[in-house]
């Protein structure tokens, strides 16, 4: 998604749980994934083709970033909420770049919904063989970040491109809506994770109030 959009889920999910000093490091270090060097050849920032597996181990990882802070002694909480804000980029791209909202919304053919009855974690989607995220075609996918060639990328780009699937920004249509009420979801989820993995003393310096 686009960085304003991770801004604005991380602030809506977490902003009465930590100081703004916290979350401002949280969000630095999530919108940073999405820095050049972090765009193409990390498909586990951003769950991209197909990366489950690598995707679900790196935020395993990070979370474990999180509670090492806290088990050593001497070292800052910066470390935590850096690595917590890199796990909720992870989180919060699966929704955008993958056919998750897609499968969710096929469930519900004929039943009245709405963008904020979307379930985050549904079990039989996380496991369905259907699930898929988008494919990075170099370097067609570079260029369609370059807006005013956009519409020609996009008559030669792969229907299961990173182009043609993303739910990014609203451009994208209505699913986008959807796909940031499940990414605020996950982004609870996660810190409600970490609530039952900490000490209430560990959690004190974690949220840093």
């Amino acid at each position: 998604m686009k960085r304003q959009y991770h801004i604005e889920m991380t602030r809506e999910a977490l902003g009465e749980h930590f100081s703004e000093r916290a979350l401002q490091e949280i969000i630095k270090a999530n919108i940073n994934q999405d820095r050049l060097a972090g765009m193409f050849f990390h498909d586990e920032f951003h769950f991209d083709n197909n990366a489950f597996d690598k995707g679900y181990r790196y935020m395993n990882e990070q979370r474990g970033y999180v509670l090492a802070t806290f088990i050593g002694t001497g070292v800052s909480p910066t470390v935590a909420w850096q690595a917590f804000g890199r796990l909720l980029h992870s989180a919060q791209d699966f929704y955008a770049h993958s056919n998750y909202v897609t499968l969710w919304l096929d469930e519900k053919t004929g039943t009245p919904h709405s963008s904020g009855e979307i379930e985050p974690l549904k079990k039989d989607i996380l496991q369905s063989p259907k699930l898929c995220s988008g494919k990075v075609y170099f370097p067609l996918d570079i260029l369609y970040f370059i807006k005013p060639i956009r519409p020609l990328v996009m008559k030669v780009l792969p229907k299961d491109s990173h182009g043609w699937m993303n739910l990014d920004s609203p451009e994208q249509g209505f699913k986008f809506d959807y796909a940031i009420r499940a990414a605020v979801k996950r982004t609870k989820h996660e810190f409600e994770l970490l609530q039952k993995l900490l000490t209430p003393e560990m959690l004190v310096k974690f949220t840093d109030k």
